[in-house]
């Protein structure tokens, strides 16, 4: 090698080693800062599109009582009563949503004791647009107060269909405002709040509910029966005929209904994510089963299949699914529907007939009945597989391997049923004795609509 070759070599040499020496360490503060950029930026993905579907499952459950529940109810009745009994549901969306700002949700999901929440949040105090770990970690903690509310609005009004066409709207109001405060609440925090006796995530005993079997249908459904039993039944019942006045309104209601449910049980799972979809599988596949159920019975105990039987089939594998739809697998939903279908309906032809009570929209037969079997199906089909809730590889229900799961939700559903029955009673008297419950006699004959707010909804006079 030449001589100046080889000054050229060192010096490209004594060049190039400072140039990669500068290449490997310059860039390190700026990778740095784009890494933690690229994370803040995936949060504020997941934060938005988690927020985004919360939302929109908010507004498909508060469809769900209007107008999904106000149709379904209100084809039901006779004609004289279709207006009151919407009614009934629309004064529950404003009533509730304004005692759920002032005090509800504190009751419900504030830190309190096993029983019930404390008053930390009371008129939404320290509810604001950050996320609470303790709940939805992802999503601002008004969506999470705001979607809870939904929940708050309906369970309440599903009890109006035990009692419709004979209680006073002002009776009413009083009564499902106390009960919305008093039973709800309560229940709602022992299954969801922290701290909650049933929380399944650290409760004293760990009661699987995803969507609102126990909170929800149960308490409604049970209540509904307490108060049917409380009031007496309709005049002339059971031997004047009071067949539905418009199946129609029934039938979108009940369609309603079931589109409103995805957001009720798959946003619960409170995130955009593959429990949701879970969830929202579960709760398709367990309604066609249950009408499947419903329709095989009717059709074997009345000779013919009805569209009022297929809507009510729907509506007992909705609720039915509805504790079980975050913990299941789709053939275990289909197994729910199915049972639900067939128990429903059993409870409403045969039981309902045997002791004569006067449920007069099968409140008790539906929301009562199907919630019940829903939270004792869900501790059998169960799966660590679709939600680990008690942790990695950890057996969830009885198929699992943890059949002591079943101890924890007839354990949950008997609690669910004492305090709506003493609840109810309690709540029934009071108003009862101080403003009283049932219409007068005449004004039960006149109908609701009239007799109470002064119109018709149906004029064939213009």
């Amino acid at each position: 090698m030449s001589l100046r070759a080889f000054k050229v070599m060192l010096f490209a040499v004594l060049f190039a080693v400072p140039a990669l020496a500068f290449a490997q360490q310059a860039p390190a503060p700026a990778t740095q800062a784009q890494i933690e950029a690229l994370q803040q930026a995936v949060q504020r993905a997941q934060s938005a599109g988690d927020n985004g579907w919360m939302l929109a499952s908010a507004a498909l459950v508060l469809l769900m009582t209007g107008p999904g529940l106000a149709l379904f109810y209100g084809g039901l009745v006779r004609q004289k009563n279709v207006l009151g009994t919407m009614m009934q549901s629309f004064a529950m969306m404003a009533l509730v949503t304004i005692l759920w700002a002032v005090v509800g949700y504190s009751l419900a999901f504030g830190r309190g004791n096993l029983f019930i929440g404390g008053l930390q949040h009371l008129f939404l105090r320290g509810v604001g647009l950050k996320p609470n770990p303790n709940y939805a970690p992802t999503i601002p903690e008004q969506t999470y107060m705001v979607y809870q509310l939904m929940f708050a609005i309906i369970t309440p009004a599903l009890i109006t269909g035990a009692f419709a066409e004979r209680m006073k709207f002002s009776g009413m109001a009083v009564f499902l405002s106390l009960w919305s405060l008093c039973v709800y609440c309560p229940m709602a925090h022992m299954v969801w709040g922290v701290g909650g006796l049933l929380n399944a995530a650290g409760g004293h005993i760990p009661s699987l509910d995803f969507a609102g079997g126990t909170v929800v249908h149960i308490t409604s459904g049970v209540s509904a029966l307490v108060t049917c039993l409380y009031l007496g039944k309709r005049i002339g019942y059971p031997h004047t005929k009071m067949a539905p006045h418009n199946l129609v309104l029934s039938f979108i209601g009940a369609c309603l209904l079931w589109v409103g449910w995805f957001g009720f049980n798959a946003g619960s799972a409170l995130g955009a994510s593959p429990l949701a979809t879970s969830a929202f599988v579960n709760t398709q596949f367990a309604t066609a089963t249950a009408i499947l159920g419903w329709t095989i019975f009717e059709w074997l105990h009345n000779g013919k299949p009805t569209a009022l039987g297929a809507i009510s089939g729907a509506v007992a594998g909705l609720v039915a699914i509805t504790p079980a739809s975050g913990f299941v697998q789709p053939f275990a939903a289909l197994l729910i529907g199915l049972a639900a279908g067939f128990f429903c309906s059993f409870m409403v032809f045969k039981v309902k007939s045997i002791f004569g009570y006067d449920d007069s929209l099968d409140a008790f037969g539906v929301h009562g009945a199907g919630g019940t079997l829903g939270a004792i199906l869900t501790g059998v089909f169960a799966t660590c597989a679709i939600n680990p809730i008690f942790g990695d590889h950890a057996p969830t229900g009885g198929m699992d391997g943890h059949w002591g799961q079943m101890l924890n939700q007839l354990a949950g559903v008997g609690v669910a049923w004492g305090i709506s029955i003493v609840g109810t009673l309690i709540l029934l008297f009071m108003v009862d004795k101080v403003i009283g419950l049932r219409v007068a006699p005449e004004d039960e004959a006149a109908g609701l609509d009239l007799s109470q707010h002064g119109e018709e909804g149906y004029d064939f006079n213009t």
